[in-house]
């Protein structure tokens, strides 16, 4: 009798394949190779051209003789004329420039307690130069109590060619006497982190910001001294808004 024919069986080039232990695992591989070389990165470029980055911005500014000023809190990004259309809408106003007649003028209005909304502020000094836009919101009737900022803009860019402008917002709670050249002076509220949420907050009620974030830890050196020598103190962070563009 002939033997039966058996059926003949190829063995299997990838029997490993069979081992769902094994599918899984090249499967987990499979998809970390295209989040970690082909998804992530191009996120990470889209982030970063949408949000320049902070790494080489100063963090203290300097007064005119180059001693450390008010720290560096917020960053607006937009077109210059977007930066002072967002800021008259969330009633803030141009400081006047400093001269002999606003001098005097804000002497006169802090004495008689008298309105001035553009009352000039001190220069200070970041990039080599002074600030490029100086903002106040008044406190009441009287000049000595005062919301402000001022503001720089950077060489950084956004993704659509906005740039960063980097700003030291800070609250006037009094007029005093240096703390360490004995001039008449503003001083400043030790928190310099309220008065970040305060401008940031101001601006989003115009609804006329994009986007709002925390640029984590830009401060490493978390509080000090002002020129004036009022102290100050920060969680760290630098308040971010995104100005809606015109498209």
């Amino acid at each position: 009798m002939d033997e039966p024919l058996t059926e003949s069986r190829t063995p299997s080039r990838w029997p490993y394949f069979k081992n769902p232990v094994v599918r899984g695992l090249i499967g987990f591989l499979i998809l970390y190779f295209v989040i970690a070389y082909l998804v992530a990165p191009e996120l990470w470029v889209h982030y970063a051209r949408k949000h320049p980055s902070f790494d080489d911005n100063p963090r203290i500014t300097k007064t005119h003789d180059g001693h450390p000023g008010d720290p560096l809190n917020v960053g607006i990004i937009g077109t210059e004329q977007q930066l002072k259309s967002i800021l008259k809408a969330a009633e803030w106003f141009p400081a006047d420039p400093l001269g002999l007649e606003s001098d005097l003028r804000i002497g006169i209005d802090t004495v008689l307690e008298r309105e001035y909304d553009k009352a000039p502020v001190s220069n200070l000094y970041l990039f080599g130069r002074k600030e490029d836009l100086a903002y106040e919101q008044p406190v009441g009737d009287n000049p000595r109590h005062r919301h402000h900022v001022r503001f720089w803009k950077t060489e950084d860019v956004s993704q659509h060619g906005r740039p960063l402008w980097i700003g030291s917002a800070t609250y006037d709670e009094r007029v005093g006497l240096s703390h360490t050249t004995g001039q008449i002076t503003h001083h400043i509220a030790p928190d310099v982190d309220q008065e970040r949420d305060h401008l940031i907050k101001s601006l989003q009620q115009t609804n006329d910001l994009r986007e709002v974030y925390m640029e984590q830890a830009f401060h490493k050196v978390l509080e000090g001294k002002n020129g004036g020598g009022d102290p100050w103190h920060t969680d760290g962070d630098l308040g971010v808004g995104i100005i809606k563009n015109e498209e």
